[in-house]
């Protein structure tokens, strides 16, 4: 497994624009909107579906890790390890609700990069730091309609979390801002600490999909 980036060096995760798939069951739409993304600065992807279909979700997530192959954008799924393990996919994400981290480290392996939520807790990023975790994420920073009730954290957040990870040897931990981020806000979350932003909506139902892309990496482009 690769990152696509010169951020390797001194990251464990890319820096820039991180797309999370919106739960479109079209694979073809998918893939026509994650390889515009990619044409114009999305460096990473996670994969997230919360349909029961297990045989809907392997056939859609498997199309797009043959195809972040092929774009050298670092794959991920949401919390299915085991059908990241089947697919052999860059990375997992783990939210509030799935299995444990430390579990779940023991079962992929030191290799797979693991992405966890961190919500606005510094408490349990520092916690989360010690099973080799390749970004810890932060928010709802905004308004998110894909998770309305979550609770807001403050931009502050970040510069906290940014020095945790600072505290490790190069390749460092990410810190990673999430929910409710459009173009408009990538400037303000760069400057607070975020090595990467995390983006639904403003990304895959922009109706210019490669114009959002653009707009959203450039503040980040320093970075690569």
């Amino acid at each position: 497994m690769t990152l696509p980036n010169t951020a390797i060096k001194t990251l464990r995760f890319p820096s820039g624009l991180y797309g999370v798939t919106p739960e479109w069951n079209d694979a073809k739409r998918l893939e026509q909107a994650v390889r515009a993304a990619a044409s114009c600065g999305m460096r990473a992807l996670q994969f997230r579906h919360k349909s029961p279909d297990r045989g809907l979700r392997k056939e859609l997530a498997q199309g797009l890790a043959t195809l972040c192959r092929e774009l050298n954008v670092t794959f991920f799924i949401n919390d299915d390890w085991r059908l990241a393990l089947e697919l052999n996919t860059d990375g997992i994400h783990l939210g509030q609700h799935d299995d444990p981290v430390a579990m779940v480290r023991s079962e992929i392996g030191p290799d797979m990069l693991l992405g966890v939520s961190c919500y606005a807790n510094i408490q349990l990023a520092q916690q989360l730091l010690q099973h080799e975790v390749s970004y810890i994420a932060f928010g709802a920073m905004y308004a998110s309609q894909t998770k309305p009730l979550a609770p807001p954290a403050p931009l502050a957040v970040l510069r906290e979390g940014r020095d945790l990870c600072e505290r490790y040897s190069a390749p460092r931990p990410a810190v990673v801002a999430i929910g409710g981020i459009g173009p408009q806000h990538a400037q303000a979350l760069a400057l607070a600490g975020a090595d990467s932003i995390a983006v639904i909506g403003s990304l895959f139902m922009a109706p210019d999909i490669q114009a959002a892309a653009r707009a959203l990496s450039q503040p980040f482009s320093s970075l690569v």
